[in-house]
C-alpha cells in the first residue's frame, strides 16, 4: 500500500478526490415529459346515463367490475391475475426488468475478486544464466491475489444506465397493467355477450311457444273447414325455423364460454356458465376530465416511460466523447513455499488510475448519438398517437352508448307496435278477414323488432366495459413501482 505522506500516496489521494468530484457531473438532456394533444372537454360527453352521478365517484382502483353487481362476474374477474397465462407472462417480464435495474445498479460498486493460485514451473536450462534473477531446476509458487477495480461515473453514463432500465422497468409495469386490464375487459364482455345470448334464447323460446299455439290454431280452423292446409304448412314452416334459430344460438354461447374458460387459465371442459338473464341497470361510469386520461391509461403511462428511458440512452451516447476512469488496485501474497506464503516479506500491491480516451472511431459514436436521438423522437411520436388513440377510444364508446341509448328508445316503440300489428292480423284472420300470410309477416317483422331490441342491450353493455377499459379501469399512474 501507499505509505501515508508518499509522494505515492499523495496521487492516489488526488486522484480518488478528481473521481469523487467528477462523480457528481452528468451529460445529456434533462428530461422533460413531451407535450400531448389534450382537449379541455370530450365532444361527445354529455347528459347521459352513464356519466357520474356525484362529483367524487370514481370507479372502483384495481376491480373495477365490481361496478356491475354481478357476483359471478366478480368471481371469474378475480381468477385473470392468478390464472391467465398472458398476464402471467407479462408478470414475468416485468420481473425481468425489474432485474435489469438491480444489474445496472451494480455497476455503481466496485468489483472486488481474489484468485488463489499453486503454480509449478521449471526454467529451461538453455537460457543463460546470466538472468536476473535466474533459478534452474523447478520450483513453486504461491499466489493469493486481490484485485479491485472501480468505474468512476465521471460523466453520469452509470446512473443513467440506471435510470434508464428503472424507467424500462416502469414501463414493463404499466404493461403488466394495460394486459390486466385488456384480459379483463375481454372476459366481462365475452360474459355479457354470453347473457346477451341467453337473453335472445329466452325470446326465442317464448316465440317458440307462441308459434305452437298459432300452429294448432290453423290445424284447428282447418279441422273447421275455414283455412286450408297450407296456413298449417306456413305455420309449420314458421315454428320450425324459430326452432333451428334457438338451436343456432347455442354455437356462439359454446363459442363465449369456451373463450372465458381459457381468459381464466382453465381448459374449457373445466367451465360451465349457468343461463341467466341480465336485469341490473347500466352503472353510472365517471369519465372525468381529458387530462386525466394521461394518469388513467396504463398503455399511455408505458410510452411515456419508454420517452424517459429513450432520453436517458441519448446521454449515455454523448458520454462516449468523453474519457473514462478506471481505479484499480491489486495486492496478496505471494512465495515459493507454504511456510512464507502468509508472512509480511511475501507481499506485493499495485495500485493506479487509467485514463482512457478514443481519438478516432470512424464516426461511430457521432452515429450512435444520432441514432439514440431518432430513437428518442420515435418514442415521442408513439406516445403522442397513443395520447389521440386513447382520446379516440373513449369518445367513440361515449358516441356509441349515447347513440344506442336513443336507439333503444326507439327500438321499444317499434316493439310496441309490432305487436299491435301482429294482434291485429292475428284477429283479423281470426275473423276471416286476412290470410294467414298476414299473421306471417307480422309475426317475423315482430320477432326481428325483439331480437334486435335485446341485441342493443348487450351491445350497450359491451359498450359500457370497452368504455371503461378507454378510461384505463381503476389505474392510475400513482401506482407504479418506484424502485
Amino acid at each position: 500500500m501507499f505509505k501515508p505522506g508518499s509522494k505515492k500516496w499523495a496521487a492516489g489521494l488526488f486522484f480518488t478526490a478528481i473521481a469523487a468530484v467528477l462523480n457528481g457531473c452528468a451529460v445529456g438532456p434533462k428530461y422533460r415529459r413531451p407535450e400531448a394533444p389534450v382537449t379541455p372537454a370530450y365532444k361527445e360527453d354529455g347528459p347521459q346515463t352513464w356519466k357520474q352521478a356525484q362529483p367524487n365517484a370514481a370507479i372502483p382502483r384495481g376491480k373495477w367490475w365490481e361496478i356491475y353487481n354481478d357476483p359471478q362476474l366478480n368471481a371469474l374477474e378475480e381468477q385473470v391475475n392468478i390464472s391467465n397465462q398472458n398476464v402471467l407472462a407479462a408478470e414475468a417480464q416485468y420481473r425481468e426488468a425489474r432485474d435489469q435495474v438491480r444489474l445496472a445498479r451494480s455497476s455503481l460498486f466496485p468489483t472486488a475478486s481474489v484468485s488463489p493460485s499453486l503454480t509449478n514451473s521449471r526454467q529451461s536450462s538453455t537460457i543463460s544464466n546470466k538472468t536476473i534473477n535466474f533459478v534452474t531446476g523447478t520450483r513453486d509458487v504461491y499466489s493469493m491475489p486481490f484485485d479491485v477495480s472501480y468505474q468512476a461515473d465521471v460523466w453520469g453514463n452509470i446512473r443513467r444506465s440506471v435510470r434508464a432500465a428503472r424507467e424500462s422497468a416502469q414501463a414493463s409495469a404499466a404493461d403488466l397493467e394495460n394486459a390486466r386490464l385488456s384480459f379483463q375487459a375481454q372476459l366481462a364482455e365475452s360474459y355479457f355477450e354470453l347473457h346477451g345470448i341467453d337473453a335472445d334464447a329466452d325470446l326465442l323460446q317464448r316465440t317458440v311457444t307462441y308459434y305452437e299455439q298459432y300452429l294448432q290454431l290453423t290445424k284447428d280452423r282447418m279441422e273447421a273447414g275455414v283455412a286450408s292446409g297450407g296456413d298449417v304448412a306456413q305455420a309449420a314452416t314458421q315454428l320450425q325455423t324459430t326452432r333451428a334459430q334457438l338451436i343456432e344460438l347455442g354455437v356462439a354461447r359454446a363459442q363465449f364460454e369456451h373463450a372465458i374458460a381459457v381468459l381464466i387459465g382453465k381448459p374449457p371442459a373445466q367451465i360451465s356458465i349457468k343461463g341467466d338473464l341480465l336485469k341490473t341497470p347500466l352503472p353510472a361510469i365517471p369519465i372525468g376530465l381529458p387530462s386525466d386520461l394521461l394518469q388513467r391509461r396504463p398503455d399511455i403511462a408505458a410510452a411515456e416511460r419508454q420517452v424517459a428511458a429513450a432520453n436517458e440512452q441519448i446521454g449515455i451516447a454523448k458520454s462516449a466523447f468523453f474519457p473514462s476512469l478506471l481505479l484499480s488496485a491489486t495486492g496478496g501474497l505471494q512465495s515459493t513455499t507454504p511456510a512464507d506464503w502468509f508472512t509480511w516479506p511475501s507481499r506485493f500491491w499495485s495500485l493506479g488510475p487509467q485514463l482512457t480516451q478514443t481519438i478516432f472511431d470512424g464516426g461511430k459514436r457521432k452515429a450512435q448519438l444520432d441514432l439514440e436521438r431518432a430513437a428518442y423522437d420515435a418514442t415521442v411520436a408513439n406516445y403522442r398517437q397513443g395520447v389521440l388513440t386513447a382520446f379516440q377510444q373513449v369518445e367513440d364508446q361515449l358516441a356509441t352508448l349515447r347513440i344506442l341509448e336513443q336507439e333503444s328508445a326507439t327500438q321499444e316503440e317499434a316493439v310496441k307496435y309490432a305487436q299491435q300489428s301482429l294482434d291485429i292480423a292475428t284477429e283479423q284472420y281470426k275473423a276471416g278477414t286476412a290470410d294467414y300470410l298476414a299473421v306471417l309477416t307480422a309475426q317475423s317483422i315482430a320477432l326481428a323488432d325483439e331480437r334486435t331490441a335485446v341485441d342493443l342491450v348487450t351491445r350497450r353493455r359491451s359498450a359500457s366495459v370497452l368504455l371503461v377499459e378507454a378510461l384505463g379501469g381503476g389505474w392510475d399512474t400513482s401506482q407504479l413501482p418506484h424502485e
